[in-house]
């Protein structure tokens, strides 16, 4: 890649260079820009053209320059003689003036380095298009290398030459005297234009009506510039140093040649020899075959022929050569008569532009637009001549591509765009509307096109306003959406509301129910439905154009009108209007027939919803009893309201549309849902153990007091049960069953056990438990808790009594000891203290004291505390003396040392 780079720098830089070198210093370089080196021409393509521009107005021009190098090798005074030759053709064609002869911008500047001068600008040369490329740039440019002439462009191109020799022979009185390739210029529309001067010969007397040209012995010594092309010239120039305006007509001859044979001569001359080679070319001539002539066409070969003959006075004449047959071609006249435009008037002008559309199309497009499109736009100044122009102008637009149309169209038609009269140029472009939105970039149609089409449609014609109504709909996918929605639809409601034509109201209506499938849903239930309701008038067409707007939009399957819209808008409007009394019968049927179509949509499409909503509510009511069944199941398991949703979705078979409350509604339940997933399991909280101070200590156990004492009413009341052998008390029995009768002990700690004896079945109220507490006893101090123990002898040991629920009623400072670890255990030997006694005072020595009587219990507990077994309620007892003989001395003991921790703890 930067190899590349470079050599387009070097090759860039070179061409700068030579150029620079060339021209630097000429006066013509203060005036005009110097560009590109382009072509060659004049007498030995001595000539190099480049491409300018003049500097104060930006007008495209051709520089011719001379370069004196090129003529160093030479003798000063030969250099004199060429430069001398080549001002003299120079200065030739600057005083002449015509439309086949090129024209001169500037003329001739000498520098120390070259000659320059400036013409129009031009495309090459002759010899240059028919391959002759010497002092081209290198490479050859492509637009050269590959130019072919079509067959008009070479007709038109002679009958151009001929024009131009009838110009200098009859108007001027000159010869021309080196008419050759080389010095025909193509201009760059495609024109041929005559230069080369140097050997031209003007008349010694012009006033006459023989007019006498004298020319110069041929001298081989002369450099080949300061001689004329000696394959062109003819015979009697050399041989009889005698000339006229015939020899220029020999020149035309062999040119027509060259042009049919790929730039070739009739004859090649030995310019070493020159006058022995005319000799051999004069017999050649005298005796031409038909060989020599086989390319050219047949229509011309006769001419060509006599052009050729070695009689100078049986050679056609300039004029005689304009008018024969072989110029009578279409495309020919066409140019022709597009070259002599500005001799022509309006009228003349306006049949020619009517017949042209029928000629463009069998014209090359090359020659169509560098040819006639320029002398097209050039009428455009003329507004009677527009509307014939126009059409012209569009056509030759549909065969451009984009980027000929944007480069070579567009800037013409751009001012056109502007002009409202006459009123035939905005139909024109209506017309011809898809082809300038395809075409036309989409600055340039917001900027000029659009706003044309939205004055037409405010045009104070009425005319216009139809017309214009009538084509949008033809181009209307064209345009982008957001000038329809916002620019054209907005006049075509204010046109529609605003005329007091009737057609243009219609057309209105029409345009809109044309262009309603490029406009979205909700743009036409918001805009064009509502305008409808505005229309003023009653008239049947208007009425029948509303309702077609209506149809179109019901019926079509991307528009369609909602029910709700149906209800409440659509259907009384059609309602209100269908029963104008200006409708006849047909139309009222069409409006019927509309309306009924919609009430059956609307009623299929409510009816489906009710239904839909039948079932939903259905399947929510079971789900509903489902849910009530399985509340016992966890939470993960029970399906969301929007899974619910789903399976009633699918349960139906098809989608439900649901209704705002209802959507509502099954978002609660799930919020809800996903609450009570999102909560945490409940577990019992640990409630770390406070240090107990003795006030918070007394004031529990004062609070426990009273409790109890709440509850000794319970105690007070016995019931007695009759059995067999006696009665039954409502306290806790104080040992275990042994069979089916026997006698209960019941004691308070401190007493002997009280008995008496049962009959029958005992009505236990709970097993029978290794520990001696029951009820609420365990819950306070009792004098006498070390020396309950459990008989040794018990030969059925049961399930110790689960007091866990009691933990929490006490704090301490200690570590915590369970209830059921305050139970005794059965153990062989000795019997363990309870910790927790060992809490509220020193430890003593657990004493056993078996119980004195087996008793008979219903419960099968051991040592329960009643009324009379709770100290609490029997405060007396803690000073009472043993009355029993069978009591424990240890028992006593224990006693008064649990009086004395209450003591210490009741104060």
């Amino acid at each position: 890649m930067e190899s590349m780079l470079n050599k387009l720098k070097s090759t860039v830089t070179k061409v700068t260079a030579d150029m620079t070198s060339a021209v630097m210093g000429n006066p013509v370089t203060r005036e005009f820009e110097v560009g590109r080196h382009i072509a060659s021409g004049g007498p030995g393509m001595s000539w190099r053209i480049y491409n300018g521009t003049k500097k104060s107005t930006k007008q495209e021009v051709a520089v011719f320059v001379f370069d004196k190098k090129v003529i160093d090798r030479y003798q000063k005074f030969e250099k004199d003689q060429i430069i001398d030759s080549l001002k003299k053709g120079v200065q030739q064609l600057t005083r002449l003036r015509h439309p086949r002869l090129l024209t001169v911008q500037h003329p001739l500047e000498e520098s120390r380095d070259c000659l320059a001068f400036c013409t129009e600008p031009v495309f090459a040369s002759l010899a240059n298009v028919l391959g002759q490329w010497d002092n081209l740039p290198s490479p050859v440019p492509t637009d050269i290398k590959e130019y072919k002439l079509y067959d008009v462009e070479t007709k038109y191109g002679l009958l151009q030459v001929s024009e131009g020799l009838s110009f200098l022979h009859s108007g001027v009185k000159m010869v021309h005297g080196n008419l050759c390739a080389e010095n025909i210029i193509l201009n760059k529309s495609g024109a041929w234009k005559i230069m080369g001067f140097d050997f031209s010969i003007s008349s010694s007397n012009p006033s006459d009506a023989e007019p006498k040209y004298v020319c110069k012995e041929w001298d081989p010594n002369l450099s080949p510039l300061c001689l004329p092309n000696p394959e062109y010239v003819a015979p009697e120039y050399i041989l009889s140093i005698s000339c006229d305006v015939a020899s220029d007509m020999y020149s035309l001859g062999v040119l027509i040649h060259a042009m049919f044979n790929e730039g070739k001569p009739v004859f090649k001359v030995n310019k070493q020899d020159i006058f022995k080679s005319f000799s051999r070319q004069l017999d050649q001539l005298s005796h031409l075959s038909p060989g020599v002539l086989s390319q050219i066409p047949e229509e011309v070969r006769d001419h060509v022929k006599m052009l050729l003959n070695v009689t100078s006075n049986l050679r056609p004449d300039a004029d005689q050569m304009t008018k024969i047959p072989f110029f009578d071609d279409v495309g020919a006249m066409t140019l022709q008569y597009f070259d002599s435009l500005f001799q022509r008037d309006n009228l003349q002008k306006s049949q020619f532009y009517r017949g042209l559309p029928k000629v463009l199309p069998k014209l090359p497009k090359r020659v169509v637009i560098y040819r006639i499109l320029p002398a097209l736009t050039s009428e455009f100044v003329n507004p009677d001549m527009v509307p014939f122009v126009l059409p012209n102008v569009l056509l030759i637009a549909e065969e451009c591509t984009k980027e000929e149309y944007v480069r070579l169209v567009l800037p013409d038609l751009t001012p056109v765009f502007k002009q409202q009269e006459p009123v035939q140029i905005l139909l024109i472009f209506l017309q011809k509307m898809d082809l300038l939105l395809t075409k036309t970039p989409p600055e340039d149609i917001k900027n000029s096109v659009l706003p044309m089409v939205y004055r037409a449609v405010e045009a104070p014609s009425t005319q216009i306003q139809e017309l214009c109504l009538n084509i949008i709909p033809t181009f209307a996918n064209l345009i982008e959406y957001p000038s329809m929605k916002n620019a054209l639809i907005p006049r075509i409601k204010s046109a529609c509301l605003q005329t007091s034509s009737l057609a243009v109201r219609v057309n209105s209506l029409v345009c809109l129910g044309k262009i309603l499938e490029y406009l979205d849903k909700w743009f036409v239930i918001d805009e064009i439905l509502p305008f409808l309701q505005q229309i003023p008038s009653k008239e049947p067409a208007v009425l029948m154009g509303i309702l077609g707007i209506y149809k179109c939009t019901f019926t079509h399957k991307k528009l369609g009108i909602p029910k709700e819209h149906l209800a409440g808008k659509s259907l009384p409007h059609l309602v209100s209007l269908s029963i104008d009394n200006n409708l006849n019968l047909n139309q009222f049927n069409s409006f019927m027939a509309v309306i009924k179509e919609m009430l059956n949509r609307m009623e299929a499409e409510h009816k489906t919803k009710l239904e839909q909503l039948h079932i939903m509510q259905e399947q929510q009511r079971s789900l509903n009893i489902t849910n009530h069944m399985n509340q016992s199941e966890e939470t993960k398991n029970t399906p969301s309201p929007a899974t619910q949703v789903r399976n009633v979705t699918l349960k139906c078979g098809h989608a439900v549309s649901l209704t705002l409350e209802e959507k509502q509604r099954l978002a609660k339940e799930q919020e809800q849902a996903a609450k009570l997933r999102s909560q945490q399991p409940l577990a019992p909280q640990s409630i770390k153990p406070a240090t107990t101070t003795p006030q918070v200590t007394h004031t529990l156990y004062r609070a426990l007091i009273r409790n109890l004492l709440s509850l000794s009413l319970m105690d007070f009341f016995f019931v007695t049960i009759p059995m067999q052998g006696g009665t039954i008390s409502s306290t806790f029995p104080a040992g275990p069953t042994m069979g089916g009768m026997g006698t209960m002990g019941i004691s308070n700690g401190f007493n002997s056990p009280m008995g008496f004896q049962t009959g029958g079945m005992g009505m236990g109220m709970r097993p029978a438990a290794p520990g001696l507490y029951g009820g609420m006893a365990t819950t306070t101090s009792t004098p006498n808790f070390n020396a309950l123990t459990q008989n040794q002898n018990q030969s059925h040991p049961s399930k110790p009594t689960d007091m866990s629920a009691l933990d929490s009623l006490f704090t301490s400072s200690k570590p915590k000891v369970s209830m059921n670890q305050m139970a005794p255990k059965p153990a062989p030997g000795a019997i363990a203290p309870s910790p927790w006694l060992s809490q509220f005072g020193t430890g003593q020595p657990s004493q056993t004291a078996p119980m004195q009587a087996t008793p008979m219990g219903m419960t099968g507990v051991q040592g329960g505390f009643g009324m009379q077994a709770n100290p609490f309620f029997n405060p007396q007892n803690f000073s009472q003396p043993v009355a029993s003989s069978t009591m424990n001395t240890g028992m006593i003991k224990q006693s008064a040392s649990v009086n004395n921790d209450l003591k210490d703890l009741f104060g």
